[in-house]
């Protein structure tokens, strides 16, 4: 008929099969972008492209990472939201963003500085494995208790063992240096690094001592 359209028979080109991409109601999206989904838009945390899924540190907060036991020894010192990671034997304490770079000069004023401790910073241009989010964040209904480890976390995954809140909570509740502007209320980040850095310093002697001498007694003298 003349001035009809014509149809075309042929179907529209399909997007490549994403296992993570966001799909209809009875498809959820996967686990990936579910958690990249809730760092981004829920908490407002800029991650990286890739995987694993990372988080850009230096921007919202800064991370201590320190032995599990010299972490757990903080933890009182820290507001009842402030973020904290697990993964494996080490801790990972979220900080005001631009602790790390005052944490050289704390640490000497501490007098901690001249000591080799096993303590890591991330802060500007840093990027830190994302901790699994947890069941709440990921459409379960498991919460977590207090500074109990979640149930059934991902074998070698990092996890939160204190999640963040929503919004801007998580970094409100963060350590911070009283001259960066902490929040009232914001826990005193000189006496988590001094905490911590003891309890390193602890860990480390602990270790040396557990290791068996170089040279023993019985050991017949070598000449060269």
């Amino acid at each position: 008929m003349a001035g009809s359209v014509p149809t075309s028979t042929v179907p529209l080109p399909r997007r490549p099969f994403d296992s993570n991409a966001a799909g209809p109601p009875d498809c959820p999206a996967g686990p990936d972008a579910r958690a990249r989904d809730w760092y981004e838009n829920d908490l407002g945390w800029p991650t990286v492209p890739g995987r694993p899924l990372r988080l850009v540190t230096g921007l919202r907060f800064d991370v201590l990472d320190v032995p599990a036991e010299a972490g757990a020894a903080a933890l009182r010192h820290l507001a009842p939201g402030s973020p904290v990671a697990l993964r494996g034997d080490r801790m990972r304490l979220l900080v005001a963003a631009g602790s790390t770079e005052e944490l050289p000069e704390l640490l000497d004023w501490l007098e901690w500085g001249p000591l080799a401790l096993d303590l890591r910073a991330l802060g500007a241009d840093g990027l830190m494995e994302a901790p699994v989010p947890p069941e709440r964040a990921r459409g379960g209904a498991r919460p977590l208790l207090g500074d109990r480890l979640p149930a059934g976390p991902v074998q070698g995954a990092a996890v939160w063992l204190r999640p963040p809140g929503p919004g801007g909570e998580a970094e409100a509740s963060l350590p911070a240096l009283p001259a960066m502007g902490g929040l009232n209320g914001a826990p005193d980040l000189v006496r988590v690094v001094d905490t911590v850095a003891a309890q390193c310093h602890r860990v480390r002697l602990r270790r040396a001592s557990a290791r068996p001498p170089a040279f023993r007694r019985n050991q017949p003298l070598a000449f060269s």
